[in-house]
């Protein structure tokens, strides 16, 4: 009966279910520890179904590499209001990423912690994901100094360099956020888990540090060296 009942759920499903539990198998576990037994055990099935669907842990980490990185992406374009300032643009795709690293911190450690310390395919698979962001807050970036007016004051290439930048922040900030949440801590000592900062609180503190300065160089006043 229970075979019966297993074939039942459309393969769609159970593939799902499967790759959540490997989510969390991974996130917890890290690729190395982590064993096909106990996904299958987490997702309700047998090892042998797991293999069939996914046909080894190598490729079942892929699969939930591109998996979580999809939905990332398509979280931060999705929270972006196109026709908005470019300021405002990047605070709703920053809010966007602060909102699902939170909603699904297992997902972000897969990918921020375990695929880019396993080497390659692993790691390749996150630097795509990473260069379509950069490309992204690029394109922002590249729209608000046309806007204001020096285009030709900021090179492809400072432009570039600005992006990941602001990416590598976003990373380390979504990184601190979750960590206050796992336990309660941060760097200043111990504080409550409702002081965890909300997504708009997270991309309010990168927008005052990182565009505060930008708006100064849209306006030509660079920093330079005593």
């Amino acid at each position: 009966m229970g075979a019966a009942k297993s074939k039942r759920v459309p393969r769609a499903v159970r593939e799902r279910q499967m790759m959540d539990a490997a989510v969390r198998t991974f996130a917890r576990r890290g690729y190395r520890a982590a064993s096909m037994d106990e996904i299958a055990e987490l997702a309700g099935v047998s090892k042998p179904l797991v293999y069939l669907y996914l046909n080894s842990k190598e490729e079942l980490f892929s699969a939930v590499i591109r998996r979580e990185a999809a939905a990332l992406v398509a979280a931060v374009t999705a929270a972006v209001e196109k026709d908005a300032a470019a300021d405002r643009q990047l605070w709703c795709g920053l809010t966007g990423f602060f909102a699902h690293t939170a909603e699904h911190p297992e997902g972000w450690a897969v990918l921020h912690q375990q695929a880019r310390t396993q080497g390659e395919p692993f790691a390749i698979e996150v630097a795509a994901m990473r260069a379509e962001i950069v490309r992204f807050v690029a394109g922002l970036i590249g729209a608000a100094a046309k806007e204001a007016g020096c285009a030709g004051e900021l090179a492809d290439r400072e432009v570039a360099g600005l992006a990941h930048a602001l990416v590598g922040a976003a990373e380390s900030l979504a990184e601190w956020a979750n960590a206050c949440a796992a336990d309660g801590t941060s760097a200043l000592g111990v504080i409550g888990e409702r002081e965890r900062p909300t997504a708009k609180d997270a991309a309010g503190t990168l927008m005052n540090f990182a565009w505060a300065g930008l708006g100064r160089l849209m306006r030509g006043e660079r920093w330079t060296p005593a």
